[in-house]
């Protein structure tokens, strides 16, 4: 197949599925074209069957704001025509299920060459924060019923999405997922030694995400000051975004400055998360929790809130411990008892990492699109 994958580039989830989506499909033998505003957060140059296309946005003077609905819908056209797109998979609601319907409208009326088909995959907070924003309801709504195929990356989201925005169109579920050849403990002592002084004994806690305020790392902050009370241990931030600033203010108010590290964005997460003795993810919504699952497949054990799709991932007390989201000193708790006992911590990482790799791995998810795909141009006019 001939597939067009529109998404973010920024670090999040959706843009970091649909890169290695991508980049997976092209490895079973399908011709991948990346479509997005600059090279994804994952996009590794170079493999077979892989191009990227840049979303150019002109400037205008007429226009006050830059019209990247309009350049992302024209750049859908001009690869599909270029191609022979079968497929444009728009990864995110707003704006790429939009720009997919309106370059959909455009093709149809191009002879000769027959329109590719849509899918939009919900990833979250397209649905959760801006699909149940007003400005944007009816918009999203209406973009998402006229895709051909839409899936979303948990049961959790599946339902937000109908009860959001009254969806009527079959919604197939098809959860994220890994590399698990590469996403596997690596140790890498001089990272260790450079996060966590040689020899002082303290456990290294962290948190991966995009520092946005859904990911609630105020919440973090004090769930590590109640560990650090009782457990020697270190807290390592991995990622950056907007809740920056804040959470650095937040761990001085708490003197906790020389007792957090913030690591910025890191391309290659395993030897961190292999550095790691804990993993906390304490979100007000997570609609699947891939940043969780990458922890769990290094053998890292977490500790999360039990909202949106987490539950389906993280099962409490058997693959990790899923906690009420405003329940700080109960994930406290749950983390000192998983640093102070090996022999549960050793169970947990065991049934976690059993369960990532029966059924987290790319090669039982992407056959799963691949169906999807199939059954979506079988239903061609």
């Amino acid at each position: 197949m001939n597939i067009g994958m529109v998404c973010y580039a920024s670090v999040g989830g959706s843009g970091v599925v649909a890169t290695e989506l991508a980049h997976a499909l092209a490895g079973r033998g399908h011709h991948v074209h990346i479509i997005s505003s600059e090279p994804p957060f994952r996009w590794r140059a170079g493999a077979p069957r892989l191009s990227f296309t840049p979303v150019e946005v002109p400037s205008y003077p007429l226009f006050r704001e830059p019209q990247y609905l309009l350049a992302l819908t024209n750049t859908i056209v001009r690869v599909s025509r270029e191609q022979r797109l079968d497929i444009v998979h728009a990864h995110y609601a707003v704006p790429h299920a939009t720009a997919a319907y309106l370059a959909d409208q455009i093709l149809t009326t191009v002879p000769d060459i027959p329109a590719p088909r849509t899918v939009t995959t919900l990833h979250g907070t397209d649905i959760t924060l801006v699909g149940s924003d007003p400005s944007y309801a009816l918009v999203v709504g209406f973009s998402i019923e006229q895709s051909h195929g839409v899936t979303t990356v948990s049961h959790s989201l599946k339902s937000d999405t109908v009860d959001a925005l009254g969806i009527r169109r079959p919604i197939r579920v098809i959860p994220n997922f890994l590399d698990c050849a590469r996403y596997a403990r690596r140790a890498d002592a001089g990272l260790r030694e450079r996060i966590s002084t040689a020899g002082s004994g303290e456990a290294v806690v962290m948190h991966v995400s995009n520092f946005r305020p859904v990911k609630r790392l105020s919440a973090v902050i004090d769930v590590f000051r109640s560990i650090r009370q009782r457990v020697p241990s270190r807290l390592v931030l991995v990622g950056d975004g907007p809740d920056r600033a804040a959470a650095e203010r937040r761990a001085a108010e708490h003197g906790l400055t020389d007792a957090v590290t913030f690591a910025g964005e890191q391309h290659d997460l395993v030897p961190w998360l292999s550095a790691a003795d804990l993993f906390l993810l304490p979100s007000e919504k997570e609609s699947f929790g891939l940043a969780a699952l990458e922890a769990m497949a290094c053998e890292v054990p977490v500790v999360t809130s039990n909202v949106g799709g987490l539950p389906e991932i993280v099962e409490d007390g058997v693959t990790g411990f899923a906690c009420p989201p405003d329940a700080i000193e109960m994930m406290a708790d749950r983390s000192v008892a998983l640093l102070t006992s090996p022999d549960l911590r050793a169970k947990v990482t065991r049934a976690a990492v059993e369960m990532v790799r029966t059924r987290y791995c790319t090669d039982a998810i992407v056959p799963l699109y691949e169906e999807h795909y199939r059954e979506v141009l079988a239903r061609r006019p």
